[in-house]
């Protein structure tokens, strides 16, 4: 169930966080991976200038230097160095929502998006250093 809204019409952050906590938790059950969600103050990298491209792409490396692992991004990765700007997670559910249910996937898998389809996999070259 939903909490209500609080001022200003936002969202009540604990029942955000409540429904999230749930959806993250079947999808780590339904993949067979351990719960292992990142802080909210925790970065990831983000591909902003392609998120409107598809298919939508995340991968979720080991945690290091305050990053909790995951990259993201649309279309084709490339090896810019500045393809990939830092952002805070409690700002991704403004910026991709369809990946708030995955956040919890442990270092190693992946995700892809496309339209009607949705993937899933572990990837063990992610854990490799």
């Amino acid at each position: 169930m939903r909490e209500p809204d609080g001022p200003a019409g936002q969202r009540n952050e604990l029942g955000d966080r409540r429904e999230h906590c749930s959806s993250q938790t079947a999808i780590c059950e339904q993949f067979g991976s351990i719960f292992d969600p990142p802080g909210e103050d925790e970065r990831l990298g983000i591909a902003l200038s392609t998120l409107s491209r598809t298919p939508l792409n995340a991968a979720r490396h080991p945690a290091e230097n305050g990053t909790c692992g995951w990259y993201v991004w649309g279309g084709e990765l490339t090896d810019s160095p500045d393809f990939f700007q830092p952002l805070h997670v409690h700002h991704l559910a403004g910026l991709v929502p369809s990946m708030v249910p995955y956040l919890a996937l442990a270092p190693g898998w992946r995700v892809l998006w496309a339209p009607g389809y949705v993937d899933v996999w572990h990837d063990m070259a992610l854990l490799a250093g």
